[in-house]
């Protein structure tokens, strides 16, 4: 066997780790002082230190089992109930975008019908089929809006002299 001091030893032959390892294979054949073998008190303490660092007891790893498990049950719970909830709301839900998608349809049915009004007074107007993109046929749509809105304010107008008049005579009839 070579020596440890000899320059033609590697150094992983010159570790602790391998003479314990030595001595563990040989026994005392191998020439290793049995002593020497074990770790001395500061070695020891630094290995209980780590020990209770990285390895807990097992009551204490049990307990975390535990609450880790609490934890998870009850999201799986609170889950439940949300998805429960939103079962509740799910007829109303489908209603509420069945509405939708009708009124969604009904108001696309306006819009075109509205533009074939429109393209049908363009054509009265000027006597022939009119492009919608076409600047004439936006002056006559913007002309038309126009006088929509002075229609819709004159109503709104005599709507409100109609409610005036009536509360104005009702106080004379109640007298």
């Amino acid at each position: 066997m070579t020596t440890r001091n000899s320059e033609k030893t590697p150094e992983w032959q010159k570790t602790d780790k391998y003479d314990r390892k030595l001595f563990g294979r040989y026994g005392y054949a191998s020439g290793v002082d049995p002593v020497k073998l074990w770790p001395t008190p500061a070695q020891l303490q630094e290995v209980i230190a780590e020990e209770k660092e990285w390895y807990p007891p097992l009551e204490e790893i049990l307990q975390n089992i535990a609450v880790k498990q609490q934890e998870k049950a009850a999201k799986q719970l609170a889950r439940e109930k949300l998805i429960a909830a939103n079962m509740a709301k799910m007829p109303k839900m489908i209603l509420d975008w069945k509405k939708e998608k009708q009124e969604t349809k009904r108001k696309a049915k306006e819009e075109k019908a509205k533009k074939e009004r429109l393209l049908v007074l363009a054509r009265e107007r000027f006597g022939h089929a009119v492009d919608p993109r076409s600047h004439k046929f936006q002056e006559m749509v913007a002309e038309i809006e126009k006088e929509e809105k002075k229609r819709r304010k004159l109503l709104k107008r005599q709507k409100r002299q109609e409610e005036q008049g009536l509360t104005a005579l009702s106080p004379n009839r109640a007298g």
